[in-house]
């Protein structure tokens, strides 16, 4: 049973490495950058002291649009320990998204790193109260910079009399279609993740290192390099640039960190950068991966070349990490793993009962780090949150082992003559293959009837022909069953996918979709 008392604030997460005798420790590796346990509560405090002399009171909402530096740990728990809500958000859109977070939370502030100053700087504009632009990492003119706001006000701070059941933060959710839906959580889930993903999958310590590759305003990257080092009173690594291979090499080289976070994209782009394996990443004891379903090539590949074991996992940003996952002790790899310690998971079918093992079904999830509500979308609210459990809206079965085998979205999921076939087995099997780097699969209609459409990446010194095709759909028909295959082939040079990584299969479905640049074979 793991509790919080009732009147908690998720801030204290910092303060109890203060309390271990860790205020000299470094928790924050940044560039040439060293930030230790004990300047960042200070720094936390200090802003915590600005935003209410700037008029931000307990609930109000705070924007971070803010790479990974440590700004985002100090605005992001500044907020929380004044009571404040503080909703992160990627930094990778344009200036409507940014209006649209302000006008739909009614955000009372919003920080933001001066890179990103031109898109976000008409965001408080036109709305019916005040909303206070602070930057940081560079100046502008008209704006608050954070680094001033730090050179006054007091060390200390207590935090705000918050319950554990009080909004902490919110993480918005976007789907295939429709507007991003603010997630809300509340003061207590983050100690549930620590307590159950970081306690029994990474076994993470004080002497750890954490490095994630994906960013802090996921949910994913949230636990990976915030929640789950400063709970164990370990250090975490930041890098504000983008993940490229190159980048994500040096920085693990330069810095060391014993667990490594990515997702199955830049993992297997990792692997086909030249010179990878030239790069020292022996100080990695564990790497985990979510975000989509890791392919069983390249969690091999991966073990033999850098010899690190990937735990691949699912989560959510309702559920705010990891619930499914391997583990050291019991792994499969391509499979989701079982239900982390903490939460409970079932496979039902279209009218809501339970399935039978090596069934496919929907998936449903319970565990107390579920979001709490979408805010001011009821509908979807009822749709998701079913009591207890959340519907997570994937398509997985279970095998006798109890491992669950992620099949694709729901609505990824092709029917293909009256029998349904996953995309996600034929993208994994066409990626054993020697000449394809990715592959990414849809159903599309032909002649009024449903067939498997694959687009294909291939590696350099390979060209698309109609031979290549013939073995390609050989290749699926051997080691699949005989109708899970590619009726048709595209061989293009990218896919569409969202900033976390995931292949946007829908954009796939659309009529000349324009993916990719060379020529197509059917």
């Amino acid at each position: 049973m793991i509790t919080v008392p009732d009147w908690y604030n998720a801030s204290v997460i910092v303060d109890q490495n203060l309390e271990a005798g860790r205020a000299q420790k470094v928790a924050i590796y940044c560039g040439d950058e060293e930030v230790t346990y004990g300047e960042l509560a200070r720094r936390i405090n200090r802003f915590g002291h600005a935003l209410k002399e700037l008029g931000v009171e307990q609930e109000d909402r705070v924007l971070l649009v803010l790479n990974d530096t440590p700004s985002f740990p100090t605005a992001f728990f500044a907020a929380i320990r004044i009571g404040a809500v503080p909703i992160p958000v990627n930094t990778l859109l344009d200036a409507d998204d940014y209006r649209y977070f302000v006008e739909n939370s009614r955000a009372r502030a919003v920080v933001a790193d001066l890179e990103h100053h031109e898109k976000v700087r008409g965001a408080p504009e036109g709305h019916a109260g005040p909303v206070e632009l602070i930057l940081t990492n560079g100046r502008a003119e008209g704006a608050l910079i954070l680094e001033d706001l730090l050179q006054s006000g007091e060390d200390e701070l207590a935090p705000a009399n918050t319950h554990k059941d009080d909004m902490a933060f919110w993480l918005y959710s976007s789907g295939s279609t429709g507007k991003p839906k603010g997630t809300v959580h509340l003061q207590h889930d983050i100690n549930y993740t620590c307590e159950t993903y970081a306690r029994h999958v990474l076994e993470i310590t004080d002497s750890d290192k954490t490095f994630s590759a994906s960013k802090l305003f996921h949910a994913y990257g949230l636990g990976n390099g915030i929640s789950f080092p400063y709970w164990a009173g370990a250090s975490t690594v930041l890098h504000p640039g983008k993940p490229a291979p190159q980048a994500v090499l040096e920085t693990l080289q330069r810095h060391k960190p014993t667990l490594f976070f990515s997702v199955p994209t830049l993992y297997n782009a990792i692997l086909n950068y030249q010179g990878a394996q030239e790069y020292d990443l022996s100080s990695i004891r564990l790497c985990a991966s979510a975000a989509e379903a890791l392919p069983p090539g390249v969690w091999r590949r991966w073990k033999e070349t850098f010899g690190s074991t990937i735990l691949d996992g699912i989560g959510s940003t309702e559920m705010l990490h990891i619930f499914l996952s391997n583990t050291l002790e019991a792994y499969k790899p391509g499979s989701s793993g079982k239900p982390v310690p903490g939460y409970e998971a079932k496979i039902l079918n279209e009218e809501g009962y339970p399935v039978e093992p090596g069934e496919a079904g929907y998936l449903s999830v319970k565990g107390d780090s579920a979001a709490a509500f979408y805010w001011r979308n009821h509908e979807k609210t009822k749709a998701t949150i079913r009591g207890e459990w959340m519907f997570a809206g994937d398509w997985y079965r279970m095998d006798e082992d109890g491992f669950y085998w992620y099949e694709g979205r729901s609505d990824d999921m092709i029917k293909v003559g009256g029998l349904w076939v996953s995309p996600v087995e034929i993208e994994g099997t066409l990626g054993d293959h020697p000449a394809v780097v990715e592959a990414a699969a849809v159903g599309i209609p032909v002649d009024g009837l449903t067939r498997v459409k694959a687009f294909v990446i291939l590696h350099e010194g390979h060209e698309g022909s109609e031979e290549l095709v013939e073995e390609l759909q050989n290749w699926c028909k051997e080691r699949l069953k005989r109708y899970q295959f590619p009726h048709v082939v595209d061989f293009v040079e990218d896919l569409p996918r969202t900033v976390t990584g995931k292949i946007q299969r829908y954009k796939l479905r659309e009529p000349e979709s324009g993916v990719g640049t060379r020529p197509k074979t059917v």
